[in-house]
């Protein structure tokens, strides 16, 4: 009879801070592009579907996608983070990207003032922007 294996297999840990500093990221193109009233959420307390909410306004459809395409590019080319989902680019009042842990909304003013977003998760901790954190 074989002896059992007494060395434990090699355990992975995730980097706790991988969600936010991607999530600021998000923020800060959000802000060179123009953003306005950005927020970051920390919903980790909150629910187990992802880790940080990225609220974003913009001015208009055409800002709005110029946004969620940089961002996109960003995470993807500098930092090998792949979209899960994209939802509303074309209506463009209330654009949402999913990468997994970290979700970004993007909206027109009206539209993020109607479904009140940072209210209906009042709960979740702000997180400082990156420019607030230094």
């Amino acid at each position: 009879m074989a002896e059992a294996n007494s060395i434990s297999p090699p355990t992975v840990t995730q980097d706790q801070n991988f969600g936010l500093r991607r999530a600021r990221i998000a923020a800060r193109v959000a802000e060179e592009n123009r953003g306005r009233d950005i927020v970051i959420l920390d919903m980790r307390e909150l629910t187990c579907m992802f880790d940080f909410f990225v609220l974003v306004s913009g001015a208009s459809r055409r800002q709005l996608h110029a946004i969620s395409e940089e961002i996109d590019r960003v995470l993807q080319e500098e930092h090998g983070d792949r979209r899960m989902g994209i939802e509303g680019y074309e209506e463009s009042r209330w654009i949402l990207l999913d990468y997994g842990d970290i979700v970004v909304h993007m909206f027109e003013p009206e539209t993020r003032k109607y479904y009140a977003i940072e209210e209906l998760w009042g709960q979740a901790k702000r997180v400082p922007l990156e420019s607030e954190a230094l």
